[in-house]
């Protein structure tokens, strides 16, 4: 175990998928939202086998013990791709990146429900906190006297995909039963560019060479975070390497304001700064508990 190198590579994967996240809402206004999760998935492969191959795994990536399983984790996870990718188009990066964050609360709530995992006082307090910032960053949205439905269409995708997020990391509990990792990472990505193939019909363009080229790097940029997020929990426990998830807030303002004129509202960094107190306390209080998730987190990221 390293620490250090485990902290360093998960921080090197928050900044790739805010980069990857910039590119997504760069090109937002050119491709639709399928043919966006399309180039994420499909230019993710061959990064994702090139990485398996150099780590002697290729043959156990590739061997899915129950297909099933990695259907419905493509089909739920490529739903909260879609959800955030669209929400990014309509929504400024803070905004969109501290929404994010309800993704862990929720989690802990389907756990409960879905898995039969107790919630103790403790946790669902955490929790409640957690969920009181989310209705912060959302505030200002929900009091203006003249709604802007696009913007409100934005806050119900992201909402939407950290639940659809939430229920993955409920999958991925399930698999990691009977898949390896390495399985799990390699056919979502090929579920998901399956999946948004289905997109199609649907009115998918001829992006030019500059939106193009974004396309494919948040694919390869996609991929190549996956695989420091990854490598992170090989070096460091989760409870170590978690709660820097919540670095992305800070890269997500610093590059919402350079590359898209966005200002956080006071609300958004109020409400971060909660959702991101509540979702440390959750993982202190999981490591307390001695609850093992090193291998279901690896998969999870803010942007689904």
């Amino acid at each position: 175990m390293s620490p250090l190198r485990g902290i360093a590579l998960k921080l090197t994967s928050v900044v790739l998928f805010t980069i990857m996240a910039s590119l997504i809402k760069a090109s937002s206004a050119h491709v639709p939202t399928g043919e966006a999760v399309f180039f994420r998935s499909f230019f993710a492969m061959p990064v994702i086998v090139a990485w398996l191959a150099m780590r002697g795994d290729l043959k156990t990536g590739l061997k899915a013990k129950n297909p099933v399983l990695h259907v419905w984790r493509g089909l739920i996870g490529v739903t909260a791709m879609g959800c955030g990718f669209a929400a990014l188009g309509l929504l400024p990066l803070p905004e969109v990146t501290a929404l994010g964050f309800a993704a862990p609360m929720l989690t802990v709530l389907l756990a409960a429900l879905l898995l039969g995992e107790r919630l103790r006082l403790f946790r669902l307090s955490a929790v409640v906190l957690g969920l009181v910032g989310v209705c912060i960053v959302l505030w200002p949205r929900l009091t203006l006297d003249s709604v802007d439905d696009a913007a409100m269409l934005g806050v119900a995708l992201v909402l939407a995909s950290a639940v659809m997020r939430a229920l993955a990391q409920i999958q991925i509990r399930r698999m990691v039963a009977v898949e390896e990792t390495s399985a799990i990472v390699f056919y979502f990505s090929l579920t998901a560019t399956g999946f948004s193939l289905l997109t199609l019909p649907f009115g998918w363009v001829v992006p030019d060479a500059h939106v193009l080229a974004m396309l494919v790097g948040a694919g390869l940029i996609g991929g190549v975070a996956q695989i420091f997020i990854t490598s992170a929990y090989r070096f460091a426990g989760a409870a170590v390497v978690a709660p820097f998830d919540y670095a992305s807030i800070l890269f997500a303002i610093l590059f919402g304001y350079v590359f898209f004129d966005e200002v956080p509202t006071v609300m958004v960094l109020v409400g971060s700064a909660i959702v991101i107190a509540a979702g440390g306390i959750i993982i202190w209080r999981e490591r307390q508990l001695g609850i093992q998730r090193g291998k279901a987190r690896p998969n999870m990221t803010p942007q689904g």
